[in-house]
């Protein structure tokens, strides 16, 4: 809730809420009575307005000490992707001892849909305040369309539109990567200036937030400007193919070199982390983001291929558009926990590679069994 002073009501404290009251307690107490048993349900509620006499802090979670990864960890990670041929960048995080391995982390490598988790992160934050909730009421209609992977759009009829609300555009977005719905719930926040501030506000580092669907997939292909029927068939396809092949490889080596929506995975893995640990959203909303980003459709392949029998993946996948055999980023991100509860934040990016899909998949799932094999000897 910031710095803002609440309103105060006519609330009937006894002695010891007084007394918590002056010390700084109330609201602690007040704010955790708001949780609803089922937190699925409770993502759904109004934000509690209590009346308190003193403004509420913001809270700020105490630093952790790093801790050195562990030296096998660290030497496999270097392995693979020494034996890859492509721009990788690999982030391990543990969520519960605080150590980090990587190689190639610091590089800032394409998001695309990996930045769905911003879009959602920055809804969820504005639910924690009380600007949005979940059941307020949304529309798609055909001049939301986008690009590319829009399963939204099957459900719009005429006219009319399909009627939805802001939880279920959300879990659309994340679930199926509908590219539609993320754009629907960036103009519903403020625009890209807005998950901008919720990156900045949290200090999440080197994580760029591009400028949305249309203009981003525009400056990878080499088209000069938007046009309407872009978002319908395949006719931005058509127009992407039909540009000379030396526009269209100058606009992709641009973007993969710097990318408006780039990322370092060491980044990412820190942000993922900070979610698991509750330091990013109010603990209903960080569970209702766990959950659905476990609920996922999309990167079977990738790193839930292989996933160990109880083990558990909340994750989200990113890929960017072909181009003679290249592709302007090949991503999963994920929180991956362990059968006794421990949890670990990854991030896997490949920025750019002329090798197959499944060598790309080999890849994530090497990073995956290293994990595991680590959490299994006690790191």
């Amino acid at each position: 809730m910031g710095k803002r002073l609440v309103a105060v009501r006519r609330i009937r404290f006894s002695k010891v809420e007084r007394a918590l009251t002056v010390a700084g307690l109330g609201p602690a107490v007040l704010l955790g009575c708001a949780v609803h048993e089922h937190p699925e349900l409770a993502a759904y509620l109004p934000a509690p307005n209590y009346g308190v006499l003193l403004p509420i802090p913001p809270a700020h979670a105490a630093p952790r000490a790093e801790v050195p990864p562990p030296a096998a960890l660290v030497n496999r990670l270097s392995e693979v992707a020494r034996n890859f041929d492509g721009v990788v960048g690999i982030a391990v995080t543990s969520v519960d001892r605080n150590w980090t391995a990587s190689q190639g982390g610091a590089r800032r490598l394409p998001q695309q849909s990996v930045s769905k988790l911003w879009v959602a992160m920055t809804v969820l934050d504005q639910v924690d305040q009380g600007r949005i909730r979940l059941s307020d009421p949304l529309v798609i209609t055909r001049a939301d369309f986008t690009l590319f992977h829009q399963p939204v759009a099957s459900l719009v009829k005429g006219d009319q539109g399909y009627h939805s609300t802001v939880g279920e555009i959300m879990r659309r977005a994340l679930t199926m990567s509908d590219n539609t719905c993320n754009d629907k719930l960036l103009r519903l926040v403020g625009g890209p200036p807005a998950v901008r501030s919720f990156i900045a506000r949290n200090a999440l580092g080197s994580i760029r937030f591009g400028p949305g669907e249309k203009l981003l997939q525009l400056g990878t292909s080499g088209l000069p400007a938007w046009k309407p029927e872009y978002s319908m068939g395949n006719s931005f396809a058509v127009a992407r193919a039909q540009l000379p092949r030396a526009t269209r490889v100058a606009a992709y080596q641009s973007y993969v070199a710097d990318p408006p929506d780039g990322a370092a995975p060491l980044a990412i893995a820190g942000a993922l982390a900070r979610l698991k640990r509750g330091e990013l959203l109010s603990p209903v909303s960080t569970q209702w983001l766990l959950s659905t980003m476990q609920a996922s459709h999309t990167g079977k392949h990738r790193l839930r291929g292989a996933l160990p029998p109880g083990w558990q993946l909340a994750h989200k996948t990113g890929t960017g558009q072909d181009l003679f055999g290249r592709t302007a980023g090949y991503n999963d991100v994920a929180l991956l926990t362990a059968p006794d509860g421990r949890s670990f934040a990854l991030a896997v990016m490949i920025g750019d590679t002329p090798r197959p899909i499944n060598e790309r998949q080999l890849l994530m799932h090497a990073v995956v069994r290293a994990v595991v094999a680590e959490h299994q000897a006690g790191g």
